[in-house]
């Protein structure tokens, strides 16, 4: 795969985070720790991690050792927990979300809570203190969504879209992209996993098709993002779509057919054709315009 980056305007970003309190939710999973490291490279004022995953603050703080790095303890249901988060913040990242599509489809509440809710926790608090942008983490499951996760996620995106024509005292916008290779809880960790037991590694279907970036392309979109929010967008990376079967056989040729998930598609989509119809095309992206005035 081509671990090239997605070029960024070097000195557009340095000026969006010089000196700026930068707020990342969900910040000490995957994603959010690879944003957290990379936001750190750049002449900041502090970033403040919020993530309910204790442990793995602990091993943020671990990995980074910087003293503008604030770990904030709580939950995006909290809300007076995201006041005090929130206060003085002048970037947004919204990436905390319950993401695994069987532990969703079996704990519906609480993905709803957490995915829905906890967004509009988070537009209420930005609504109340102001940040200068705000960018939601999403996903490709929320285009033509099949599953209660990119249903939510499809929400989540709508609602950002909402504030973002609504509320003028911050922008907001959402990055749609498809899956991290580095990300917990993926197809490559089962497949280590089992491979490492020495049995055969599952595939749902010999003909599922998905988009995969690696994580620093997934960081570098995302702050390529950040300078582009305007009013509600929805920013889409033209990804590469790799074959499930043929990337298992550079694992293994020992597999087995699991079988679909409950509403899992075999191809899943970046953006649909009606979306496309309001898109700007770009060389590296496309921007989805939610202008509803």
């Amino acid at each position: 795969m081509n671990r090239k980056s997605i070029k960024i305007g070097n000195m557009a970003l340095i000026k969006e985070l010089k000196n700026k309190t930068v707020l990342i939710t969900g910040g000490a999973g995957s994603i959010g720790s690879a944003l957290t490291k990379k936001i750190l490279e750049y002449p900041i004022n502090s970033v403040r991690v919020l993530d309910i995953d204790e442990h793995a603050l602990f091993r943020l703080n671990r990995s980074v050792k910087d003293p503008r790095l604030r770990l904030l303890l709580g939950s995006v249901l909290d809300k007076e927990r995201l006041e005090m988060a929130g206060n003085e913040v002048d970037i947004v990242f919204h990436a905390a979300a319950i993401k695994n599509i069987e532990i969703s489809e079996f704990n519906p509440i609480e993905t709803i809570d957490i995915n829905v809710n906890g967004t509009v926790n988070m537009i209420k608090m930005s609504i109340r203190n102001k940040p200068k942008k705000f960018l939601n983490i999403s996903t490709d499951k929320a285009a033509e969504a099949s599953t209660l996760y990119g249903t939510t996620k499809q929400l989540s995106e709508k609602l950002t879209s909402w504030a973002g024509n609504h509320i003028k005292t911050t922008k907001f916008a959402s990055a749609r992209f498809g899956n991290v290779i580095e990300t917990r809880g993926n197809v490559f960790e089962i497949w280590n996993e089992e491979l490492k037991n020495k049995k055969p590694i599952s595939i749902t279907h010999p003909d599922m098709k998905r988009y995969f970036f690696h994580v620093d392309e997934a960081v570098n979109f995302i702050l390529e993002c950040l300078a582009l929010i305007d009013k509600g967008e929805v920013f889409v990376p033209k990804m590469k779509s790799y074959k499930i079967k043929e990337m298992a056989i550079k694992f293994s040729q020992n597999h087995k057919i699991i079988g679909l998930r409950q509403g899992e598609k075999l191809n899943e989509i970046l953006i649909t054709d009606e979306e496309k119809k309001i898109s700007e095309e770009k060389n590296n992206m496309w921007v989805i315009k939610q202008y509803t005035e």
